[in-house]
């Protein structure tokens, strides 16, 4: 059962009920708590005082409010009606534990601070408290220094909003203020005394006051925090995220404020202590322009703004508004007006009234149609009002306003458009219809569009107009067929990816204007004989499709990015490479491609070939010479092909090459020539037949070697390692014995990957699962991504697998990676139902991340393999469980079988839970949501994992776990014929999974695993408030500012060998310091 502590000063309150109590009564007891808590504020109400004989009663003091943190971020008060454990109670269910006895289990764990935490009084914060005001007593001068008849005089000293302000008074905070307006003035050090500053005001009439700090830490403060004030053009506050609940009073000194930013607060209009300032007050100030109340769950529209003449930008987004009074009609100058993610279904006629009103804000409300005020509204050129419930779009509605030209209906559920014998739109120019749910669109009647946005619909037909249009936007949906007329010869930019297209419209070529084509993932076969003779076209995207070859006319083509991988092509055409003198960017991969055109028919050539991409087709070594006609070349990718050698005198050549990857042929060395290539960082060799080391230690730009799978049977060294080589693999390279002398060498570099003695698996028990990874480069070329995988679960046949993805944190993924199987081996002995153990595991993870969880994600995935323990030969029951951007595959026959879901924004289930609870999905596809009055929902990652359970027979296939994959299901099949090799790349981590008889791939490291931290069986529900946790920089327990691989950890002492061990392992392939963004798939 759950145990409360409470502070010593609440002698009036009754014991805490014992342990023993049940849950529901532990609940009931909060009750008389707040009765006399209530009591106790009452005025004129008696108290009495046990012991006082006779003595006049003593007012026992009031207890202490109760206050509720969510994930760490601010704390609201909690109301009179609301009691600490049922809140706890909730959240915890909410968060997807489905019993009560394991919600009081987790309840009474010591870790569950990280997640909900309590506190009796209002925790103080050092960050937040410094931007509200910064105070002390301090010795003050007034004047110049140079004065003897100033003297210096213990005062009071407040910085709040744009203002200094001093007392009149000795040690007193009464009296008149000296106000000192800091905008546009400066501050400065004054070397003849210890800590001292000078404060001075702008204008002819400037004052300047010394102030001398009692310590260096307050100095420090106070320079920085009016540095920033100082420092402003404008009259602006930002007191977002501060936890307030009434305005500061000495924010009212600021009489010149402009802008006032108070989003993310729990602010009310009027506020329960007589004293507080509510937001009533906010018409004080008469030259305030903008006011931000944002995320502060008002419930009501704040009338008083609207007393506010001079306001021109009001933002109340995420407020729980349910409707907009009548009074705002008032606001003649408002010019923004922002009501985004509210309940709202109706606006007040009066909304007219506002004349200057330009932009009006209301997405992810509750609208079922286009408001009628808008008609009025002439100065708004903008409809605004994705996110809404409309069914259907009726474009009589948009003839009435002549002064809409851009219109954003993305994510709703508009089925069709009704035209109402509306002729044409032609004020219309952008027009945005992403996300919703249109089988079919004919836009000719807006004669005048420019910009067409209507991904991730049902499309079958797409008629547009084609007068104006420069962009369109199509991708992710059923077309068939794509009608533009006349011939759009604005157009610049066109996307029909993954659509099920079989030819490419005749009048694509005709548009001279087009740069960019992006047809992939579709189904077509053959492209336009005079496509690549368009002079326009710079990027031209056909990967994944059925195409058998290739236009042959290339007069004047300019394409620079030329993407066909995942095709039929047995050929290119023979003068590609040399009429295509502009291509930078080739990427043929995964063709049938056995010979290649020449670059040039002389000895001379033009080609400005940078990156050629050919891997998994049939390519022989008579290749090999017509690569030298490329000498820009920086990245090479030939992996799984035919190759037999490369020519040292052909490697010679190619001297500004920086990355090659050969893996997957039948190379028996890498030539000595690679010397020349001083640029080289990556070299990629694995799965050959290389006897004999190459020269790559020599190159001073070296960074990763992945030599694993051959034949090697020594290692030549130099006498110092290349100075920025991170990576070397020399795993699977049976004959391989490495001395003393050498191992300690290659042991400094700080991913280096060897095979251990068959004796290290702990236990004893031969492994029957094999699996092989696949990586490739993350964010910014750093990949950080961990794997688990435990051949032997559970010291019997059981096998775990998993994948961990960090985006662009380390942090999170390693920790992932050491605990992991610690909490599902827990999980199986304690939860009850047997469909319940991979989702607990996965909420009892996110406690385990303590601090670190509250800023930093990550995507995971989970594969569980185990036996019937009823039914010792029968079949295996995989388990897979995953949160974020990725997904576990089966793949049998050469077919995809997902075994989960990834939830994210274009999966309708999660779509729906977003827009529930209001969150504000921008252009970009990127959620943010409002706090509220629980602290809000974390939209990224607080969905709770799905479990899905699969029998299979034999399971003789393969498991494919990957992450922020960058292929389709339809390719992944093929990365299991061969599952320890890494026939793919992508921008994450896959793990290939084959049962017993399935082709075995390089068997990983095992790697013990430990807990956390250590196990208290209960804590104290309210702490007494003192100073807040902060997020201490680094470290597992606390986010760091700027998450980054390279940060140094403050790992736990039980975890910090093994921590640091898998750090050195860990595979970070380098790559170029740019990544270009110019495939549409990462290359094979």
């Amino acid at each position: 059962m759950l145990m409360m502590h409470i502070h010593e000063a609440l002698e009036e309150l009754p014991p805490c009920p014992p342990p023993a109590f049940p849950l529901l009564a532990r609940a009931a007891w909060d009750r008389p708590r707040e009765e006399k808590a209530a009591a106790a504020s009452t005025p004129g109400r008696p108290q009495s005082t046990p012991g006082a004989n006779g003595a006049a009663p003593e007012k026992a003091p009031p207890p202490p409010t109760l206050y509720v943190q969510l994930h760490g971020e601010t704390t609201r008060r909690l109301e009179a009606d609301e009691k600490p454990l049922q809140i706890q109670n909730d959240y915890l269910f909410q968060l997807g534990f489905g019993e009560l006895w394991r919600v009081q289990e987790e309840g009474m764990d010591s870790e569950i601070g990280c997640l909900i935490r309590f506190y009796a009084g209002k925790p103080h914060s050092t960050r937040s408290s410094e931007r509200i005001q910064l105070s002390g007593m301090y010795n003050v001068r007034k004047g110049k220094m140079q004065l003897p008849v100033n003297r210096w005089t213990r005062r009071q000293v407040i910085l709040c909003g744009t203002c200094l302000i001093v007392s009149s008074v000795k040690d007193s905070w009464t009296g008149k203020m000296h106000v000192l307006p800091l905008i546009g003035g400066k501050v400065e050090e004054v070397k003849k005394h210890q800590h001292c500053l000078a404060f001075s005001s702008s204008g002819p009439q400037s004052q300047t006051y010394y102030i001398c700090f009692d310590t260096f830490t307050e100095y420090l403060r106070w320079l920085r925090q009016v540095s920033k004030v100082a420092s402003q053009r404008i009259s602006s506050v930002d007191l977002s995220c501060c936890s307030l609940e009434h305005l500061p009073a000495n924010l009212f000194y600021s009489q010149d404020l402009t802008h006032l930013n108070l989003k993310q607060n729990f602010l009310r209009q009027n506020p329960c202590l007589p004293t507080a300032r509510g937001l009533s007050e906010l018409q004080r100030f008469t030259k305030l322009k903008s006011l931000n109340l944002s995320n502060n769950h008002l419930g009501e529209f704040p009338l008083a703004v609207c007393s506010i003449p001079t306001l021109t930008e009001l933002n109340v987004s995420c407020n729980a508004l349910r409707a907009v009074p009548a009074a705002v009609g008032v606001m003649h100058n408002l010019q923004t007006f922002l009501l985004d993610g509210n309940f709202l279904q109706a606006l007040p006629p009066e909304l007219e009234n506002m004349h200057q009103l330009s932009y009006l804000g209301l997405s992810f409300n509750e609208f079922t149609d286009i408001p009628k005020v808008l008609e009025k509204l002439t100065a708004v050129d903008k409809l605004c009002m994705s996110g809404n419930c409309m069914e259907t779009l009726r474009l009589q509605a948009l003839r009435k306003m002549p002064h809409i030209k851009h219109v954003d209906l993305r994510l709703n559920i508009i089925r069709r458009l009704i035209a109402d014998e509306v002729d044409f739109l032609q004020h219309v120019t952008q027009l945005d219809l992403r996300d919703n749910k249109l089988g079919d669109l004919d836009a000719m009647i807006f004669n005048n569009i420019e910009v067409l946005h209507c991904e991730r619909n049902q499309l079958v037909t797409l008629n547009v107009c084609g007068y104006f249009l420069k962009a369109l936007y199509a991708s992710s949906n059923e077309l068939v067929q794509l009608d533009v007329y006349p011939v759009p010869n604005y157009l610049s930019y066109m996307d029909v990816s993954r659509n099920c297209l079989e030819n490419v419209p005749e009048w694509v070529c005709e548009s001279r204007k087009l740069e960019v084509l992006d047809i992939s993932h579709n189904q077509i076969c053959e492209l336009p004989a005079r496509l690549f003779c368009n002079g326009g076209l710079r990027k031209l995207l056909a990967g994944h499709n059925e195409l058998t070859r290739l236009p042959e006319r290339l007069e004047r083509t300019s394409v620079e990015v030329l993407d066909i991988q995942h095709n039929q092509l047995l050929e290119l055409p023979p003068n590609l490479l040399i009429k295509a003198d502009s291509l930078r960017f080739l990427n043929a991969s995964a063709n049938k491609l056995e010979t290649l055109p020449p670059a040039t028919l002389s000895e001379e050539t033009n080609s400005i070939l940078q990156e050629l991409y050919l891997t998994n087709n049939s390519l022989t070594d008579k290749c090999v010479p017509l690569l030298t006609g490329h000498p820009h070349l920086k990245i090479l990718h030939m992996a799984y092909n035919r190759l037999q050698s490369f020519p040292a005198s052909k490697m010679a050549k190619l001297e500004e090459l920086e990355e090659i990857d050969i893996s997957g042929n039948k190379l028996k060395a890498i030539p000595t020539t690679i010397m020349n290539c001083r640029h080289v960082h990556t070299v990629i060799a694995h799965s050959n037949c290389i006897e004999v080391f190459p020269e790559v230690m020599q190159l001073p730009e070296i960074k990763c070697v992945d030599l694993s799978c051959n034949e090697l049977s020594e290692v030549t060294l130099p006498e110092n390692l290349p100075p920025k080589l991170q990576e070397l693999d020399l795993t699977g390279n049976p004959r391989l014995a490495l001395d003393h002398k050498t191992l300690e060498l290659l042991n400094n570099i700080r991913c280096f990957k060897i095979d251990q003695p068959s004796a290290g698996d702990t236990s004893g028990a031969p492994a029957v699962w094999s699996h092989g990874y696949t990586e490739a480069s993350g964010v910014k070329n750093k990949l950080c991504v961990a794997a688990l995988s435990v051949n032997n679960f559970c010291d019997n046949r059981e096998a775990l697998f998993g994948v961990f993805d960090g985006d662009r944190n380390v942090e999170v993924p390693y920790l992932l990676q050491c605990t992991m199987s610690d909490i599902l081996a827990e999980e199986l002995q304690k939860t009850k139902a047997e469909e319940e153990y991979m989702v607990n595991t996965f909420i009892v993870m996110q406690r385990k991340l303590g601090t670190a969880g509250q800023k930093l994600g990550g995507a995971a995935v989970l594969c569980h393999i185990k036996h019937d323990p009823m039914d010792p030969g029968g079949s295996f029951t995989l388990t897979s469980a995953n949160v974020g951007k990725c997904q576990t595959v089966l793949c049998r026959n050469g077919k995809p079988l997902p075994l989960s879901r990834s939830y994210v924004m274009s999966c309708e289930e999660e779509l729906k839970r977003i827009k529930r609870h209001k969150a504000i999905i921008t252009e970009v596809r990127r959620a943010w949501v409002s706090s509220g009055r629980g602290g809000g929902v974390r939209a990224e990652t607080s969905k709770l994992p799905d479990q899905w359970l699969h029998k299979a027979t034999a399971l003789s296939a393969g498991v494919d776990l990957t992450c922020r994959v960058g292929w389709q299901l339809s390719s992944r099949c093929q990365a299991v014929p061969a599952a320890g090799s890494p026939l793919y790349s992508g921008t994450g981590l896959e793990l290939a999974v084959a049962a017993p008889g399935a082709a075995a791939g390089t068997i990983g490291r095992r790697r013990p695993n430990g807990s956390v931290a250590p196990q208290e069986r209960s804590h104290n529900v309210i702490e007494v408030a003192a100073e807040a946790p902060l997020r201490r920089p680094g470290g597992y327990f606390a986010a760091p500012a700027q998450p980054d691989p390279e940060d140094q950890f403050i790992i736990p002492p039980e975890l910090e060998e093994e921590v640091k061990e898998m750090m050195k392992q860990q595979p970070r392939p380098p790559g170029p310091a740019d990544q270009l963004a110019d495939c549409c798939d990462t290359p094979l």
